[in-house]
Order: C-alpha cells, then sequence, then structure tokens
C-alpha cells in the first residue's frame, strides 16, 4: 500500500494530493493505520508487526517515518519492540498512561511544573546574551523546521537551554536527565494530537519574557504552555 493512492483492509482512505506528503503528515496517516488495525483486531494482541522495512514498502514512506509511528504506538501502550525480535501488539486499547523512555507521561506532567516553571522565572533574571542568543535560534528554527525528529530534538534543547540559563544546577541536571523523555513525549503530541504548531505559539511567548526579564510572565509562560502539554495528552488517554 501507498499511502497516496491505494487502501488495505484495516486501514481508513487517505486523501489523493498531487503534492507529496510531508513527513509529519505521513508519520501521522501510518500511525493511525497501525493504530486503527490493532484497536479493530485486524491485527490481533500476541501478533508480531511486519518488519520496518516491509512496511515502508506497504506504505510508500521512509523507514524513518516507520519508526515515528511506532514509537507512537509504543508510547501509547499498544506495541513492544524486542531488539532482534521485532515489533509486538500487546494491547489493543490505549492503556491510562504513556511510556516515555525512562519515565510515563504522568510522572513527567506531575514532576516538570515543579522544575521547569520556577527555572524559567529564573532565568528571565539570569540568562546570559549568550544563552538568550541561543533560545532566539532555537525558536526561529523551530517555526522554519518541518522535519519532526529535527523538531523534536530543537524542543528538549529549548527547554534544557531554559533550565541552564535559571543559574541552578539542580534545575539543569533534571531536565538534562529527562531530556530523552520530553523528546518521546513531543513526537508522540505532534503526531497524535497535532501540537507542534501551538508548541511553537507557547514557546515564543515564554522566548519574549525571557527575553524581557520578566521572572513571573516568564513561569507563567510556561506553566500555560505545560498546562496545554498535559491537556494535550488527557485528550489522547481519554479518547
Amino acid at each position: 500500500m501507498n499511502l497516496s493512492d491505494s487502501q488495505t483492509a484495516g486501514q481508513p482512505a487517505l486523501p489523493q494530493s498531487s503534492a507529496p506528503l510531508a513527513r509529519l503528515s505521513a508519520a501521522e496517516a501510518v500511525f493511525n493505520a497501525i493504530r486503527q488495525d490493532i484497536e479493530s483486531a485486524t491485527v490481533a494482541v500476541g501478533a508480531r508487526l511486519s518488519s520496518e522495512a516491509t512496511l515502508a514498502a506497504q506504505y510508500g514512506v521512509s523507514r524513518s517515518v516507520i519508526r515515528e509511528a511506532l514509537r507512537s504506538c509504543t508510547a501509547l501502550g499498544l506495541t513492544v519492540t524486542k531488539t532482534g525480535k521485532g515489533t509486538f501488539v500487546v494491547a489493543n486499547k490505549v492503556g491510562n498512561d504513556l511510556t516515555l523512555g525512562h519515565y510515563s507521561a504522568r510522572d513527567l506532567t506531575e514532576a516538570r511544573p515543579h522544575i521547569e516553571v520556577p527555572a524559567a522565572a529564573l532565568a528571565a533574571l539570569r540568562r546570559s546574551e549568550e544563552e538568550l542568543d541561543m533560545l532566539r535560534q532555537i525558536v526561529a528554527e523551530m517555526a522554519r523546521e518541518t522535519d519532526p525528529e529535527a523538531w523534536v530534538t530543537l524542543d528538549s534543547t529549548f527547554h534544557a537551554t531554559i533550565a541552564r540559563a535559571s543559574g541552578n544546577n539542580v534545575f539543569a541536571s533534571v531536565v538534562a536527565e529527562i531530556r530523552g523523555a520530553l523528546a518521546h513525549q513531543s513526537e508522540t503530541l505532534n503526531i497524535v494530537a497535532d501540537r507542534q504548531a501551538a508548541s511553537d505559539t507557547e514557546h515564543h511567548s515564554i522566548l519574549a519574557a525571557i527575553e524581557s526579564g520578566a521572572a513571573e510572565e516568564a513561569g507563567a509562560a510556561m506553566a500555560a504552555h505545560l498546562d496545554a502539554v498535559g491537556a494535550a495528552l488527557d485528550s489522547i488517554l481519554n479518547r
């Protein structure tokens, strides 16, 4: 099956277009097709999914797009990937939490406001010109970025840079530790909840407050961003 021109059993028809699909749209389409097959029991619990190469040929996309879609299936608790053996279906419905590397979405949602809100407030007061320039560059690059993997890397870098700019080594160390989980979370939210554009806007608000040296506003902007992320996660889990 090629995403742009055909359909197989258990998979939804996709809109016709003369223009190539963006990678994010392709990953979202592949994810939705695989998720539908799993939730409808077209692919049974315990079954092994086809290899990345086979799925890439089936959907007419690159293997990196397949990997993005499969990571989201794993984050939702629908599949598990075993090194050297493949990806297996372990549930036919989304669980009550997401698995994001070594942490769960609930872990991150509960912890991040206590770390990143005060870090943003301190960054507004303590950031160096070099750190401010780095944040400006990251936000500008994110607004232009069309590659989902590159965008999530920039996203985690943005949050890690704010933590460092806070001048508090505990905040910086904690955010560095969870950076991989943050990237997994961003990738899943972009594919499942279409969060990328909204995050760009929220990041710009955080940057503006840090740039102006407004600690209270920076903390509030970060809190609003984390609230929106939490709401998107809830929408995924409560579908």
